[in-house]
C-alpha cells in the first residue's frame, strides 16, 4: 500500500526531525568547539596515522556521550531505543580497541607526553587495564551489557526482578562516567605561543644561529617560523559533571517529591475478581487527582520492598465520588503475590467491606503519569483499539464520557476491542452497555460506535444475558479486518483529523501504524499513536 506523505509527517516526521536535530548539532559543536586545538595541531605535528586515531577516538567519546543522554527525550515517540544504543556502543568500544592498539604500534618519541602508551610496542591490553579512561571504560561497557540483555522480552516477563534492578545500575553508571575522562586521555596543547602548529625545530634547520624568529625565504616566496621552546601538552579539564549533574539533580529533587507524595498509604474500597484472573482494586487517597488515560505506579512493602508496576487507571476520582480503580491481570509472580493477600481470606467473587479494610496490604501509589491516550478527547473524531487488558485505558475514557461527553471536544468515537476468551468482555461490560443506553436517550446513538471481536472462538457465541443484548449484536468472530475497517471510518470522515490510539500486543500495533501511515483518502489524517507496559 502507497505512503500517504500528510499522515507520516504527522505521525513519524516531526518525531524523527525531534531526535535527529539534537544529536547532529551536538556532533558538530563538540567537535568544532572542543577538540579544535587538538585536532589541528594532530594534523600538522602528527603522521597521518596518529592524527586520524585521535580524531576517531574524540569523535567516539562525543557520540558516547550525547547517545545517551538524548534517547530518554523520546518516550512515547520512539520504541525502546536499546537496540540503536547497543550498536552505537559498540562502534564507541571498537574505536577505542583501535585506538589503543593505535597508541602501541605508533607510539611518538618526539611527543611521549601526548600518548597515552609508556614505549613503543607496549601490549594494549595493558593500557585498557591500568588507565582510570580504560577501567571505567570497561566497567561502563559491562553495566550497557547487563542493561541491554535485561531489556529482552524473554527476560523482562519471566523474571521482572532482574530487568527492574539492573536498570537501577544507571546511578552507578553516571558515576562512573564522570570519572571515566579523569585520566586526562584527551590533551591540548599549552603553549601554542611559543610553539605554535607547523613550527620548524632548530636542528632542522641549516641556518646559523643569528638568524631571528622569521627567516623569509626569497625562492619560496615564503615565511618560516621557528619553535621557541618544546611543545608541552595539558590535559583537558574534564567537563563531563557539567553536563551530568544538572539531569541528575533535577532527576534526584524530582524522585524525592515523588517519594513524599507516595509515601501515604491509600485507602482500599474495594476488591473485585473479574473473570480471566483479572482483579479490581477500588481505592481512595486524599488529594489525589487524575485525568483519563493516565496511569500509575503501584507497589506493595509486603510483596517487594523495592518494585513497582504501571497499571492504567480505569476509573478517575470525580467532584462527586474519590474512588478510583485500576484493573490489574495476574501473570507474573508480583500480581500473584498481592491478589493472594487482596483476597486471602474472602471469596474470590466478593467486595471486600470497609469494615476489613485493616486486612489489607499496604499499598503505595506514586503518579498520575501523562500517556498517548489522554490525547482522545483532543480530536473530534477517535479510534480506540484495544486488545485483550489493553482496554483499560480506554475504560477510564469510556467513564468519563459516561459523566458528561457534551463537555469534550471529541463528537464521535470508534471503539474496537479484540479478545481471546469470551468471559473477557465483562470486564467492562455493563460500562459499555450503560453508556449506549445513554447515548440513546440523548439522541446520540452515532456518537459511540462499539465493535467487539472474539479472535479464538471457531463457533459463534455471544452474551446471552438480557442487560447486554446492545453487545450481542456487536459481537464478531474472527480479526478485525483493518484495511476495511479504516476504509469505512476515511470514507465517512472526509477532510478531518483522525486520532488512533492502540494498546495491545506488538503486531496489532505494527498493522495500525502502517495503515496509518499509507492513508488512501486525500484530505483525511489518521495520527497514529500508542502505549505498551510490555
Amino acid at each position: 500500500m502507497a505512503l500517504s506523505l500528510r499522515s507520516w509527517v504527522a505521525n513519524d516526521g516531526w518525531a524523527r526531525l525531534v531526535l535527529v536535530s539534537p544529536v547532529v548539532g551536538g556532533k558538530c559543536g563538540s567537535f568544532l568547539e572542543d577538540f579544535h586545538d587538538i585536532l589541528l595541531w594532530a594534523t600538522v605535528q602528527l603522521p597521518p596515522s596518529d592524527a586520524g586515531a585521535g580524531a576517531m577516538c574524540e569523535s567516539g567519546l562525543s557520540y558516547s556521550f550525547e547517545s545517551e543522554l538524548l534517547p530518554g527525550a523520546a518516550a512515547y515517540v520512539q520504541d525502546c531505543p536499546h537496540l540503536p544504543q547497543g550498536k552505537k556502543t559498540v562502534v564507541h568500544v571498537s574505536a577505542h580497541l583501535i585506538n589503543a592498539v593505535s597508541f602501541s604500534v605508533r607510539f611518538s618519541d618526539d611527543f611521549p607526553s601526548l600518548n597515552m602508551a609508556q614505549h613503543r610496542g607496549q601490549d594494549p591490553r595493558i593500557i585498557i587495564l591500568t588507565t582510570v579512561p580504560g577501567i571505567t571504560g570497561v566497567l561502563l561497557v559491562l553495566i550497557l551489557f547487563l542493561m541491554f540483555t535485561a531489556s529482552s522480552n524473554y527476560i523482562r516477563l519471566s523474571s521482572y526482578e532482574i530487568f527492574f534492578y539492573t536498570h537501577n545500575l544507571f546511578i552507578i553508571f553516571y558515576i562512573i562516567l564522570m570519572l571515566h575522562v579523569v585520566g586526562g586521555a584527551l590533551k591540548y596543547q599549552s603553549n601554542v605561543d611559543m610553539h605554535p602548529p607547523g613550527c620548524l625545530q632548530s636542528n632542522h634547520t641549516s641556518l646559523s644561529d643569528g638568524v631571528g624568529d622569521n627567516q623569509k625565504d626569497s625562492s619560496l616566496g615564503a615565511t618560516e617560523t621557528f619553535c621557541r621552546e618544546e611543545a608541552r601538552f595539558s590535559p583537558h579539564f574534564p567537563v563531563t559533571w557539567l553536563w551530568v549533574s544538572a539531569p541528575l539533580c533535577l532527576y534526584c529533587a524530582e524522585r524525592l517529591c515523588r517519594y513524599v507524595q507516595s509515601s501515604i498509604p491509600v485507602t482500599i474500597v474495594s476488591v473485585v475478581k473479574h473473570p480471566c484472573d483479572v482483579i479490581e482494586v477500588c481505592m481512595m487517597k486524599n488529594g489525589f487527582k487524575a485525568r483519563p488515560g493516565q496511569y500509575i505506579l503501584l507497589s506493595c512493602s509486603s510483596v517487594s520492598s523495592f518494585e513497582s508496576h504501571p497499571f492504567t487507571l480505569t476509573k478517575c476520582p470525580t467532584k462527586k465520588k474519590e474512588t478510583f480503580c485500576v484493573h490489574l491481570r495476574v501473570v507474573g509472580d508480583w500480581t500473584e503475590l498481592l491478589t493472594h493477600q487482596l483476597l486471602t481470606e474472602f471469596s474470590q467473587s466478593e467486595v471486600l467491606p470497609m469494615v476489613h479494610q485493616t486486612r489489607y496490604p499496604k499499598l503505595l501509589v506514586d503518579g498520575p503519569f501523562g500517556s498517548p491516550s489522554e490525547e482522545v478527547f483532543n480530536y473530534k473524531i477517535s479510534v480506540c483499539v484495544a486488545g485483550g487488558i489493553g482496554v483499560t485505558p480506554f475504560a477510564c475514557i469510556l467513564h468519563a464520557l459516561l459523566d458528561g461527553w457534551m463537555q469534550y471536544k471529541l463528537r464521535r468515537l470508534y471503539f474496537v476491542w479484540a479478545c481471546k476468551d469470551l468471559q473477557s468482555f465483562y470486564w467492562f461490560a455493563d460500562l459499555l452497555c450503560t453508556l449506549h443506553n445513554k447515548l440513546w436517550e440523548e439522541n446520540r446513538p452515532d456518537y459511540l460506535n462499539i465493535q467487539l471481536y472474539l479472535s479464538t472462538q471457531t463457533e459463534f457465541q455471544h452474551l446471552c444475558e438480557e442487560r447486554y443484548k446492545p453487545l450481542s449484536s456487536r459481537l464478531r468472530i474472527g480479526r478485525p479486518q483493518w484495511e476495511l475497517l479504516f476504509d469505512e471510518i476515511g470514507r465517512s470522515n472526509n477532510h478531518k483529523r483522525i486520532g488512533v490510539f492502540c494498546c495491545g500486543p506488538k503486531g496489532m500495533s505494527r498493522a495500525l501504524h502502517s495503515l496509518c501511515n499509507s492513508n488512501p483518502h486525500p484530505g483525511v489524517t489518521f495520527e497514529f499513536n500508542t502505549e505498551s507496559f510490555i
